[in-house]
């Protein structure tokens, strides 16, 4: 607990000077709960004071609070009160990861009352640390400090946590049970042509989307796969001549050949549903995707199609990547969502045997027989018609390309989320809005972007 909150104290200190420019002199407030978590606090509090800040303490549960934290506090100086003043910053100590539920009503008058900026341990109080649900009062932290590895609920519920840092406490921790690739690691596994590549030899990708209707739809599907890599994209149905228009390297074509048939053309991967509707027409587009023996990523119309009749998935062997956003996903469980996301993913997982990415500030990419990951995005601001249809053509290129199924889930989403910062100009409090089409424009400004972190 010491070594935690040694690590705690001196990131407070760091905020202290940069927010005020001192140390000395300044004003911590702490609110201390019962339990590891308000001793965290205590202790943090009690090096703070040895380095001539100002420490007052509410204590939530008098009859709890750490003992030796307390003890810890008081003998360097640190004042209990019944309410915080006027505080530089105020450390949330009030629950820890084990704790559920919203705060109870004497915390949260506490909460509501602070003007300062809020530093969690461990997790914002009142934050479900399972699934990263706010379902009543809670703290909506500046900076989250956590110790040892980030938990779920740090990629969960990124706007509650504010900035995330780990602080090293020395344990071993075992596997984590959500993952997430950072920025070199999507570099590294990101295809890239080698002196003996030629067009087919990346993968060709078919995209199957589009309609008199919604013929943007095709461009920005189309667009993100040959925005993503190297290789061929082939496209097919009836907003075909749309995506030759916006790009002339495009292949075409009006109809999709039977499976069985010999002029059947080469396609490694596929892309089926933005923007194809849902009529007869669509579904046997749709059905005769699904009868090839290659990756599929199945969006938008083509996921109201499967709900519709799971039975299009009948005796398919082939890797299958479903890209729902909540309520899609809704449709084709035939239950909400609700706030257990990492659950909700999962079962649909199961249940379609396939790898779902459910959209969302914080992407959930859940496959059979493996850990959850998450993207987080760290902005909203693609949240806007159209990014979904480039996600799936950027999915579509990399299972072109051969990757596993949930890794170019992941490594899409990624790069997804890169080029929408890379867009707005900036993060949630800085950046602006964005059309899909921008988004798509910075596609590989953000494959740049990570390349660059090998």
């Amino acid at each position: 607990m010491r070594r935690a909150a040694w690590g705690l104290a001196a990131v407070v200190a760091r905020e202290l000077r940069a927010r005020t420019g001192a140390i000395t002199g300044r004003r911590v407030g702490l609110l201390v709960g019962s339990g590891d978590n308000g001793g965290d606090a205590l202790w943090a509090g009690a090096f703070l004071r040895r380095r001539g800040v100002a420490v007052d303490a509410v204590l939530l549960s008098p009859d709890r609070a750490h003992p030796a934290g307390l003890a810890a506090l008081r003998a360097a100086g640190g004042r209990i009160v019944p309410r915080l003043g006027e505080p530089d910053l105020v450390l949330d100590g009030i629950v820890g990861i084990s704790g559920h539920g919203p705060l109870r009503p004497a915390a949260a008058e506490h909460v509501a009352g602070i003007g300062a900026p809020i530093i969690a341990v461990d997790l914002p109080s009142g934050v479900d640390p399972g699934s990263g649900a706010v379902q009543g009062p809670a703290v909506r932290a500046a900076l989250t400090v956590t110790f040892g590895a980030r938990k779920p609920v740090h990629a969960l519920a990124g706007e509650s946590c504010g900035d995330i840092e780990v602080v090293d406490i020395g344990l071993e921790l075992l596997s984590p049970s959500l993952a997430e690739l950072t920025d070199a690691e999507v570099a590294a596994r990101w295809p890239v042509p080698g002196p003996r590549d030629h067009k087919y030899t990346l993968g060709v990708t078919g995209v199957v989307a589009g309609s008199a209707r919604y013929r943007g739809a095709a461009v920005l599907a189309a667009g993100g796969a040959i925005s993503s890599k190297s290789g061929m994209v082939r496209c097919f149905g009836g907003a075909a001549g749309a995506v030759v228009e916006r790009y002339p390297e495009a292949l075409v074509a009006d109809d999709l050949p039977d499976p069985g048939s010999g002029s059947s053309p080469r396609v490694d991967g596929w892309v089926a549903g933005p923007g194809m509707g849902t009529s007869e027409q669509a579904r046997s587009w749709l059905e005769a995707v699904l009868q090839r023996d290659a990756p599929t990523v199945v969006d938008a119309d083509g996921l109201t199609l499967l709900a519709a009749d799971p039975s299009l998935l009948r005796g398919r062997q082939a890797p299958l990547v479903l890209t729902p956003h909540d309520g899609e996903l809704a449709r084709l469980t035939g239950e909400p969502v609700g706030d257990d996301r990492i659950a909700a993913a999962a079962g649909a997982s199961r249940r379609y045997g396939a790898t779902v990415l459910l959209k969302g500030h914080a992407t959930i990419i859940a496959s059979p027989g493996s850990a959850p990951m998450v993207v987080r995005a760290r902005s909203s601001w693609a949240a806007t018609p159209g990014t979904g249809d480039i996600l799936a053509g950027m999915t579509g290129a990399l299972l072109s390309a051969g990757l596993p199924a949930r890794e170019a889930a992941a490594m899409a989403a990624h790069a997804h989320a890169r080029a929408a910062r890379i867009a707005a100009g900036g993060g949630p409090a800085d950046g602006g809005p964005i059309s899909a089409s921008q988004l798509l424009a910075a596609v590989p400004a953000a494959i740049r972007a990570l390349r660059s972190t090998q």
